[in-house]
């Protein structure tokens, strides 16, 4: 049979195998299928970008997702023409209140997904997706944005914010948890080729499944923040309010210092804690619109952020509208901020501790170099994260799960 390979953002064109190749079959008729599988689309965030990007590179209508609570208006914007097919398990009676704890019945339920009639298959995955069943002459592309955080190394924070020591229910989670790492590492070598979203993925992939990684920055709307030169008085941390986010370590520092303005921009299950840590010179907004979010963030004097993030699509955000960084100095802000030791057009500054001490004191340095990070610069940084070079990425690693796959089968040769 011919394999089809998605070319920029143009549909899927044929070729046979023998004659595969990077450029190779541009402009060729569109004979192939690709079937996209993510783990789960609640809302509109990070990962939703990403799929709704890889809809628009391969042409795939087809998109198989274990749970999708998108509001329609969402679909019609960012998945036109595309059909979502979910797990049985997305019927059942106000799942989006406890969809998540259904991650034992996960890997079953993306096993149950038949993609086995489509010429390929991409899958955008941070936790069950990668599973998914395909043929042995099947491509598989599958675009990491993280390995099950809560199964490997960040198992113990998770338990304790659930508040599961040792008594029965958490030995019960304990040991789903060991079945599900148990599982994660059986497929892991399913894909032909695995893409990280930033150089801290490639990391963890390479320390928990012993593969090696090229990194693919996700789509950012830089056209979306308009860049502003001239800043306002006051400091902005903007992120879905979780205990992982580290909003509270922001919010203390300001508290420290009463002269600087902070906005909180965000909802979550931690908001009203946050707000009783709170001081008079910070301010919640709560969930912003888009118009008003782009707004505060592009006239804000900097962004603090003190959480571990995979990528981080906030940070680039704030980049592309001419915002400079102070950030945590490990996750996906390592590879988006420019700092100022080896990079001679600096975008951020960087704390190496993940503490109340360190974001003062980096406020502070922030503070006495701040014309050192100028708006343009952190606007010509951003362009390392926009859509056009996200394609170009998947591109080339598309061709390389295809080789890939050629090479599988050629080695195991014809049968006997």
């Amino acid at each position: 049979m011919g394999y089809a390979r998605p070319v920029g953002n143009e549909a899927l064109v044929a070729a046979q195998p023998s004659s595969l190749g990077v450029g190779s079959i541009q402009g060729q008729a569109k004979e192939g299928s690709v079937a996209l599988v993510h783990d789960w689309c609640p809302s509109w965030r990070g990962g939703e970008r990403v799929l709704a990007s890889l809809t628009r590179y391969s042409g795939s209508r087809d998109v198989y997702t274990l749970f999708d609570f998108l509001d329609e208006s969402i679909k019609v914007e960012h998945f036109p023409g595309v059909t979502f097919h979910t797990s049985k398990a997305d019927s059942l009676p106000f799942v989006e209140r406890y969809y998540r704890a259904l991650f034992f019945a996960c890997p079953f339920l993306v096993e149950q997904f038949d993609v086995m009639n489509y010429d390929a298959v991409i899958s955008s995955s941070a936790a069950f997706s990668r599973g998914v069943l395909t043929r042995p002459d099947q491509p598989h592309l599958c675009y990491v944005h993280s390995p099950a955080r809560y199964a490997w190394d960040e198992q113990f924070s998770y338990l304790t914010q659930g508040r599961l020591g040792w008594g029965p229910k958490a030995l019960l989670y304990r040991r789903m948890l060991y079945k599900l790492r148990q599982w994660d590492a059986r497929t892991a070598h399913g894909p032909d080729v695995m893409v990280a979203n930033s150089s801290y993925v490639a990391a963890r992939i390479r320390k928990i499944y012993g593969r090696d990684a090229d990194v693919v920055f996700p789509p950012v709307a830089v056209d979306a923040f308009p860049l502003v030169e001239k800043h306002e008085d006051y400091y902005v941390t903007a992120s879905f309010l979780a205990p992982y986010k580290r909003t509270d370590l922001v919010i203390e520092a300001f508290r420290r210092m009463p002269t600087r303005k902070l906005i909180v921009v965000g909802e979550g299950q931690q908001a009203q804690k946050l707000k009783e840590l709170s001081g008079d010179n910070i301010t919640f907004t709560g969930f912003l619109p888009h118009k008003a979010y782009v707004e505060t963030v592009s006239n804000a004097r900097a962004l603090v952020f003190a959480g571990c993030e995979d990528f981080g699509i906030a940070l680039a955000e704030a980049q592309a509208a001419g915002t400079p960084l102070i950030a945590f100095g490990r996750g996906g802000a390592v590879d988006i901020v420019r700092t100022r030791e080896g990079h001679d057009h600096p975008t951020g500054v960087l704390f190496r501790q993940q503490s109340v001490e360190s974001i003062v004191a980096a406020v502070e340095a922030f503070e006495v170099e701040r014309m050192a990070f100028p708006a343009e610069a952190c606007r010509h940084n951003a362009m390392r994260f926009t859509e056009a070079v996200f394609q170009k990425g998947i591109d080339r690693a598309f061709d390389v799960a295809v080789r890939a796959n050629r090479a599988r089968l050629a080695t195991a040769g014809p049968a006997a």
